[in-house]
């Protein structure tokens, strides 16, 4: 695809993008649960239903799923719900600049596990950053992969990180998806912002 094509593209699914989120801010507090990757929203239709006092967006790559998402969330009449197609890279640069987290989920997100595509994992330092930049004062960050060398690197990442530190308190919302009942196992961990941030 030539470069001129793929800005363009780039450029409207923002303008979309901006376009359905200042729509929904006004309605919603400035902090809101984010789940990225949230694939047909099988948890966070789970976790909004559980959790009612709270407002909980999901955002997605693939269109059929944010499709399906949004059909769950309709059948429930969920209210403090929305699914949006975006990556997590085009979403912070669409939000209202009012917008922020209080609570983050990452879940069993691709783990590119050939060391050439490492580069691809979400879990960097550049994520970890822009994400302490939207984050509300005591939020926490959950991931959670059923690859242990990801978690692994991901755990390390948080640590060294100067904006978020790993915290021992209970996973917050426990509920099984079709993914995660065929992982054999898996590895979580929450972090949360450092009281002394530069």
């Amino acid at each position: 695809m030539p470069i001129e094509l793929a800005a363009a593209i780039q450029a409207t699914r923002l303008a979309e993008l901006r376009a359905g989120l200042d729509a929904l801010w006004p309605a919603w507090p400035p902090a809101v649960t984010l789940e990225i990757g949230c694939g047909h929203g099988h948890f966070l239709n789970a976790y909004a239903q559980a959790h009612p006092e709270e407002f909980c967006l999901g955002i997605d790559l693939i269109a059929d799923r944010i499709e399906r998402a949004q059909k769950k969330a309709h059948r429930a009449r969920l209210t403090n719900l929305a699914f949006f197609q975006a990556e997590a890279r085009l979403l912070l640069q669409a939000l209202p600049a009012e917008a922020c987290f209080s609570r983050i989920f990452v879940l069993f997100p691709d783990p590119w596990p050939k060391r050439r595509h490492h580069k691809n994992r979400l879990m960097q330092p550049e994520f970890l950053t822009a994400m302490a930049h939207r984050a509300s004062p005591g939020s926490k960050l959950h991931f959670r992969t059923d690859h242990e060398p990801y978690f692994t690197a991901a755990t390390e990442t948080v640590n060294q990180h100067p904006e978020w530190q790993l915290v021992s308190e209970p996973w917050p919302f426990e509920f099984v998806t079709v993914f995660q009942s065929r992982a054999v196992t898996h590895y979580s961990f929450t972090a949360g912002l450092r009281l002394s941030r530069p």
